[in-house]
């Protein structure tokens, strides 16, 4: 019998990834296309430009097929994941009506407004691709998270006409959804042509991009956490209940049918803020690189490595992008010495968001009366070793990093296998495809110096700056 392949699409916020894997979860191919950049305006606008998400698609899977070669027959099947919380109007033959909204846009947090009569549809970024791969008006159903009429518990449209109403979306404007594992259709002859993906492949559903990184990285044990560190960074548990009257998580679809993931608090422009950090530094970070023959980041961690645990207390608060509800907020750096050099603001930065994270698993496990025993940690910012140390100090438990650290690809190659039936569980093909390269354990002089620095000092940073930043917003945005 002829070796059998998968396909794992991974459409995040700032790139799109197409995976080739082999049954046992090794990349045999692959592709890569940057998105171009976000159109920005007032009042919280923020759209991709053109036919963005479908263009850097297609690019990224030619790229993919044009490595993998004749194999391409011995493709069974493609696993579709893309980014959430976007929102995606389209006409009446599919095609898009105005941009895609992104899911930093303050429109996505409020109920759709019917403001434009050539909208037939509302969907998400994962309907939207479906359609353009198969015709069909498919989505998954785990990928509507937020402003959507979902019933958690059947997992499909709410049939509730007040709940209907409440999110402004009758049922004619929503797409037909499935379950994770479920085939959306089959590639077209044109989507064929302009991705190189074989006709009649069938494409399966996964859930949300954060639950489907969950399922790539492995999470499947309830004692075990998952920080994705990406635009967006995320942290997760998973359980068999839909939480009600959650404070400090929330609760969302798995990509395992039927089960869920408790999602605590995260950071937006997380890793985004590193290289916000990268670009602020400018040449002669590049050029000192360059003269290593390193990449920025590589450079940037080897040299934050000689800087103590704690960066001589010098703090970095992760709040480049404010909350909708918390528009005062600020990202901040306190505790600035004359000796504070780049080295020490790029370390508060990843101790920052180590702090953060930590704070916010702790808060959610806690409501959950559960313990965990260790952290599975995804996504490019797993990449530094530093990093990965730094985690394991605050939070004080063994950090996993696995071989393939862009799980969303993995999750969505697993989701397609199961679904097709050639492995059985999700926990057999977990077992089969998800591989574990290292562990950092702590350090515990580390240890101490971070837990008495997060619960002595940053905790209660907010208690003090908020005030501040609240009367500074109030005094530059008075209208609001």
């Amino acid at each position: 019998m002829e070796k059998q392949y998968i396909v794992g699409i991974d459409g995040g916020s700032q790139s799109t990834k197409i995976v080739i894997f082999d049954l046992e979860g090794n990349i045999v191919g692959e592709g890569k296309e940057n998105l171009r950049p976000m159109h920005l305006a007032k009042d919280g606008v923020v759209e991709h430009p053109g036919d963005d998400l479908w263009d850097s698609l297609c690019s990224a899977a030619q790229q993919a097929m044009e490595q993998f070669g004749l194999r391409k027959n011995n493709i069974v099947g493609i696993g579709l994941g893309s980014i959430r919380c976007c929102r995606v109007l389209l006409k009446a033959d599919g095609s898009l009506a105005q941009p895609i909204i992104n899911w930093m846009d303050k429109r996505v947090a409020t109920p759709y407004v019917h403001d434009n009569p050539e909208v037939k549809y509302v969907t998400s970024t994962n309907g939207y691709l479906t359609h353009r791969l198969t015709g069909e008006f498919k989505d998954n159903i785990g990928n509507h998270f937020g402003q959507w009429p979902v019933d958690y518990e059947t997992w499909q449209w709410s049939r509730d006409q007040e709940v209907l109403n409440q999110y402004n979306l009758p049922e004619e404007m929503l797409f037909e959804v499935v379950k994770p594992g479920d085939i959306l259709g089959y590639i077209t002859k044109e989507a064929s042509a302009k991705t190189g993906f074989p006709e009649g492949l069938p494409l399966i559903a996964t859930t949300s991009d954060k639950a489907v990184e969950g399922l790539g990285a492995g999470l499947i044990r309830e004692t075990s956490g998952f920080v994705s560190l990406g635009t967006y960074i995320s942290s997760m548990v998973t359980g068999v209940e839909m939480p009600k009257d959650a404070v400090n998580y929330w609760g969302i679809m798995s990509s395992i049918p039927d089960k869920y993931a408790y999602e605590g608090y995260g950071i937006r422009r997380g890793m985004w803020t590193v290289s916000w950090y990268k670009d602020l530094l400018g040449g002669k970070i590049s050029i000192r690189a360059n003269y290593q023959g390193v990449s920025e980041e590589e450079y940037l961690n080897e040299q934050a490595q000689h800087v103590p645990a704690g960066s001589d207390g010098l703090m970095t608060v992760l709040d480049w992008l404010a909350n909708p509800w918390e528009p005062f907020k600020r990202g901040m750096m306190i505790g600035f010495n004359a000796h504070h050099d780049y080295r020490y603001m790029y370390r508060s930065i990843l101790e920052g968001i180590a702090y953060t994270m930590k704070n916010n698993v702790t808060n959610m496990t806690m409501e959950l009366g559960k313990e965990i025993d260790e952290v599975i940690v995804t996504g490019g910012g797993s990449n530094s070793d530093l990093m990965m140390q730094i985690f394991a100090d605050v939070f004080n438990l063994p950090i996993k990093r696995n071989v393939v650290n862009g799980s969303a690809s993995v999750g969505a190659a697993i989701n397609a296998a199961v679904g097709l039936g050639i492995y059985d569980s999700y926990e057999e093909a977990v077992a089969k495809m998800v591989k574990v390269k290292d562990v950092f354990t702590p350090i515990p002089e580390n240890v101490v110096v971070y837990q008495q620095l997060n619960e002595g000092v940053y905790q209660g940073l907010a208690a003090y700056t908020d005030p501040l930043l609240k009367t500074t917003f109030d005094i530059l945005h008075p209208e609001k």
